[in-house]
């Protein structure tokens, strides 16, 4: 088991205080990993107490406090994320996503315990994928915004890195208990609708932040996931129409389904915008969460199952039914 390669193993983490990040963290506690982790002052930790984590405060980007809690480590996990995708600028997502990679791999390059960094990405990178042939890891990347734009050029940086050990992770739209970047669509279910802007299907893939953090522990201590990419979802795609209905059924709702014009949600989010970053104000709404309805993605998984045998644990309607009894039993419906 890739667990129990971790025992007194030490690790680096960073966004550790993340939605994906705590459940990985906890995962590399229990298996006895002596674990660092990179955090900013104002992150809050609660979650993580009492788990012997040593943590480094400070700047994700200062290269003193990355030498410093990078000594000695032999795996990295870099989780850490510009996902506020209303308020993060291009030069934002990347002094988070391109340069601490850079800091760290040069923190480590002569360090002879080094074995794996596991970098997060996003199958965003791809972009839209039109038309019904899926697409893997060599299908063509097109990046829509600056949050996919620079993990791609993290991603571009390390595969041009010679004699680094890496494995890139691209994890479709992450879901569990508590997550909360799908929580509007739950919340829209519970109130009786299923809103699809334009005229697309909205195809999406997910993926259960448990068989996320498996596949990374997994990947980061096998030889034929070394200096790989891996998307990681379940392999049968769903569009926005059928998640609402699983969540209906899930909630003993019935959701009727709202179809409106796509392009006057376009304008408002870039009024928005335009409006808010120069004040430095959060949009109510943004390019980047209209599109949530316009693009498709599905993906072939063949490479994640022929490399690491994997089968995932837990399916579409398991993991939307898990993540609307928690919503509902913790009262964030109606929030």
């Amino acid at each position: 088991m890739a667990h129990e390669q971790f025992r007194d193993a030490k690790v680096l983490i960073t966004g550790a205080t993340g939605y994906t990040g705590r459940a990985l963290t906890k995962k590399l506690a229990a298996a006895g990993a002596r674990i660092n982790a990179i955090a900013r002052p104002a992150s809050k930790t609660d979650e993580l107490d009492g788990l012997g984590i040593t943590w480094f405060r400070g700047d994700i980007a200062d290269p003193a406090l990355i030498s410093q809690a990078a000594a000695g480590t032999e795996y990295i996990f870099h989780l850490a994320t510009a996902f506020r995708a209303g308020e993060a600028t291009e030069e934002d997502c990347r002094r988070i996503h391109l340069h601490p990679t850079q800091l760290m791999a040069k923190a480590v390059q002569n360090q002879p315990a080094f074995k794996r960094f596991i970098y997060t990405s996003t199958v965003g990178v791809h972009g839209h994928i039109p038309g019904e042939q899926p697409a893997d890891e060599q299908y063509r990347f097109s990046p829509s915004d600056c949050y996919q734009q620079t993990k791609l050029e993290t991603e571009q940086w390390l595969a041009s890195s010679r004699d680094f050990p890496y494995t890139i992770i691209r994890p479709g739209a992450i879901i569990g208990p508590g997550e909360k970047r799908m929580l509007k669509m739950f919340r829209m279910v519970n109130r009786g609708f299923i809103l699809m802007l334009g005229k697309g299907k909205g195809l999406f893939q997910l993926v259960h932040v448990d068989d996320l953090t498996e596949v990374m522990l997994l990947a980061a201590v096998s030889e034929q996931t070394k200096n790989e990419a891996l998307i990681v979802a379940n392999a049968e795609p769903l569009s926005i129409i059928e998640m609402g209905q699983i969540i209906a059924k899930a909630l003993h709702r019935k959701a009727r389904v709202v179809r409106l014009p796509i392009q006057p949600f376009y304008i408002a989010a870039d009024l928005c915008e335009a409006v808010c970053t120069p004040l430095g104000l959060r949009p109510p709404l943004y390019r980047r969460r209209v599109s949530f309805y316009a693009k498709d993605r599905q993906f072939c998984t063949a490479k994640l199952h022929k490399l690491l045998n994997w089968r995932f644990q837990h399916s579409n309607e398991s993991t939307l039914a898990e993540a609307a009894q928690w919503y509902l039993e913790h009262g964030w419906l109606h929030k």
